[in-house]
């Protein structure tokens, strides 16, 4: 019996100290990387950020804390080279853009470390301490750390498999080889200024059987679509599982390259590659980004053009593609769009000439609640979520009814040929479609 108790004892410190070595990372492995100000970068970032650059680099990719407002600083991932010619020439087709970031909406201040940790923990710590963000993956066989020359940034265990990657959170970016994934990520989500590096009102969706773009009203809390890629998803059988952000030469010569978004169904029974777009040049490295305004870009970073390293080789609102018209802030807060032009901003009297600072009158809740308001009317429009948002089938009056119960409601819109009603809560771009039965109503005070 006395012996059994002492192999029991001996398995269990033995089983301990098995698990305490396999967590250790090496010492030469452990680093830290401090937000030093004193330590400011020089050259220009995108959204004019100041930034204090680290030793973490890999092709053109390198780590950074970078801020946009005082005293709080994201840790993130440029990509391209910081270059004088954006002090001299003011050239921002030069600068590097921000491609991933740990700690978004939840910024630390000056000081605070990123490091990787003895037990195989990746963390941002505050100056006092505090762990601000973390890739919990304490004890769980992490031996090092490393930034690959594709962006991805990961985490391996004794057997060099990944027990964590960066390309696995995605925020507003995906670089070529990223993507959203059924049980992860399965969205990408704006920015919601240049300055407020918080989430925004956009978001770019993984669905059963799409990518859907979608705007999310701050007044009703609502989300609406305004693109689908359904016609480039027609060929599925099953329900997504993946979409990766892929580029591959397209001839054996390299003369051009796709760039697509590649697929695959969660019973691996299909994939598909549908292509967005083919420049004549090699586009290895080249980021998907959701934008500010909720549109969709490809920029693609390439060393050896003198002038203008980074190009813009797809805009999905664009006359080749979507359309400009149908990105909801084409036309600012309020305006008219016809063949990818803002053309007017609606009124009572008739449209005005448009500019940026065109708005609508709001009611306010106390004009609502007194009924003192009104509706005036646009014939031949649509809203940007007509297209894509799926419409209830009422009555026009039944439609009007919705609106005018509804303090928070901005307008309606209504197609009389088939009885479609939308109710808006944010108007933004209307598009100009010559369609006699296609109505909008705007509610203004009286």
């Amino acid at each position: 019996m006395h012996s059994k108790v002492m192999f029991l004892a001996l398995f269990l410190l033995f089983s301990t100290l098995s698990s305490t070595t396999r967590a250790a990372v090496p010492a030469k492995n452990q680093f830290k990387f401090v937000n030093d100000p004193s330590l400011n970068g020089e050259y220009d970032v995108e959204y004019d950020a100041t930034y204090t650059i680290s030793s973490i680099a890999a092709g053109v990719f390198q780590l950074a804390f970078y801020n946009t407002t005082p005293g709080a600083f994201t840790l993130a991932l440029r990509m391209g080279q910081a270059d004088p010619r954006t002090i001299y020439y003011g050239n921002k087709f030069y600068v590097p853009r921000w491609v991933w970031e740990a700690n978004r909406g939840k910024p630390v201040g000056e000081m605070a470390t990123f490091a990787l940790l003895a037990n195989g923990n990746l963390v941002i710590t505050e100056a006092d301490g505090r762990v601000a963000w973390e890739t919990k993956t304490a004890n769980k066989d992490v031996v090092g750390f490393r930034l690959l020359p594709n962006g991805n940034m990961v985490l391996y265990n004794s057997k060099g498999a990944y027990v964590w990657q960066s390309f696995d959170t995605p925020t507003d970016t995906l670089v070529v080889g990223q993507g959203l994934k059924l049980g992860g990520v399965t969205k990408l989500v704006s920015r919601a200024s240049a300055r407020d590096n918080t989430n925004g009102p956009y978001s770019f969706v993984m669905e059963k059987d799409t990518m859907v773009l979608y705007y999310t009203s701050p007044t009703s809390g609502k989300r609406y679509a305004y693109y689908s890629f359904t016609d480039r998803f027609n060929a599925l059988t099953g329900a997504l599982e993946t979409v990766t952000f892929q580029c591959a030469p397209q001839t054996e010569e390299n003369y051009a390259y796709n760039l697509y978004l590649n697929y695959t169904e969660t019973d691996k029974s299909f994939f598909g590659s549908p292509v967005l777009v083919r420049p004549n040049w090699n586009v290895t490295y080249s980021m998907l980004r959701l934008g500010i305004d909720g549109s969709l870009k490809i920029f693609s970073y390439y060393e050896p053009v003198e002038r203008t390293r980074w190009q813009l080789t797809y805009t999905l609102f664009s006359e080749e593609y979507a359309g400009g018209c149908q990105l909801p802030e084409k036309c600012g807060k309020f305006g008219l769009c016809e063949r990818d032009m803002c053309v007017g901003c609606p009124a009572e009297t008739g449209a005005t000439d448009w500019s940026s600072s065109c708005q609508p009158k709001t009611v306010s809740a106390q004009a609502c609640a007194s009924k003192a308001f009104k509706f005036y009317k646009l014939v031949g429009v649509d809203h940007f979520m007509s297209a894509f948002t799926p419409a209830e089938n009422v009555t026009e009056r039944a439609c009007g009814s919705k609106c005018t119960s509804d303090c928070k409601c901005a307008g309606y819109f209504y197609n009389q040929a088939d009885s479609k009603c939308w109710v808006a809560y944010d108007l933004k771009t209307l598009t100009r479609n010559g369609n006699s039965t296609h109505i909008g109503y705007i509610k203004v005070p009286k």
